[in-house]
């Protein structure tokens, strides 16, 4: 399991899945064609011959005084997901979790970048046949446009099955602190607006002792897409924002040593922004 140390945080990464390829449905542009000549990602972003590899993992950040899960992947017994290979998973993740020194019942915080499948499936465990909060003892931080949108939403199939059992259990246990897209969640740990992607996304800012790190969420799916910021998402609500949104984190982290840490960066998921040309790329440690 990787761990990056950001002053007294130390974030760990717990992964669900990973996979090389078939990422087409949501980055549609990104061919074998148009990433070949990418070398800087292999080994950990792009296999020799041009599939993309992904993941999909949790990230631990513990703090001097909090134990906080961001994001929670896709879950266990989860149905009526449009990807055929998330439904009914009968993963380790929680054996995994407690492996790393985590149980459930330590976790005090639960933060979802967005609302999205992939992001809030352990949000809840199947338990006699109901949906229960998986960290009972957590408080679970959802951005209140993001809830309120999608809350809005229930015709939208899938994303329909998503909020019925994985939020609004949480939700109605009364275990949800509706919060801004600026909020300071501890000291260290506050959310910064990354919109496009959805409405209300966010992504986690940590500092301590003057180090800093980014954990993206999904306004940047892929390293590629710091090739080709323009490169929007297939999933992205506004694709012309999300293009805004990358451009200028970007611009503004590239060259300076905050790490940023890919929500669905597979192999070492992490790296530093550098320049590259007209665009981006990731310096990976």
């Amino acid at each position: 399991m990787l761990k990056w140390k950001v002053g007294d945080v130390t974030i760990t990464k717990i992964v669900e899945m990973e996979s090389v390829g078939g990422s087409r449905f949501i980055l549609p542009q990104a061919s074998r064609e148009a990433v070949s000549h990418l070398d800087w990602m292999k080994p950990h972003f792009m296999s020799d011959d041009g599939r993309l590899k992904m993941s999909v993992h949790a990230l631990v950040v513990q703090t001097p005084t909090r134990r906080i899960i961001v994001d929670t992947c896709i879950g266990n017994d989860k149905q009526g997901r449009f990807v055929p290979g998330w439904n009914n998973l009968q993963g380790p993740f929680l054996r995994d979790l407690q492996q790393a020194g985590h149980s459930r019942e330590d976790i005090d915080t639960v933060l979802c970048t967005h609302l999205h499948v992939d992001h809030v499936g352990w949000n809840t465990m199947l338990v006699d046949g109901q949906w229960q909060p998986t960290f009972p003892n957590a408080r679970y931080l959802m951005g209140r446009t993001e809830f309120e949108y999608w809350h809005a939403r229930q015709d939208h199939e899938e994303q329909s099955a998503v909020f019925g059992d994985s939020v609004r259990p949480v939700f109605e246990a009364g275990l949800v602190d509706l919060v801004e897209t600026s909020h300071r969640v501890c000291d260290e740990v506050r959310l910064v607006p990354t919109i496009g992607h959805t409405p209300g996304h966010v992504s986690v800012q940590i500092e301590s002792r003057g180090e800093h790190a980014l954990i993206t969420g999904d306004f940047v799916h892929h390293p590629c897409q710091m090739a080709y910021p323009g490169w929007a998402s297939a999933a992205d609500v506004d694709a012309e924002q999300s293009t805004r949104t990358r451009w200028d984190v970007f611009g503004r982290l590239a060259g300076t040593p905050t790490l940023v840490i890919g929500t669905h960066f597979a192999g070492a998921s992490a790296g530093r922004i550098v320049r590259d040309g007209d665009a981006f790329r990731l310096a990976t440690e």
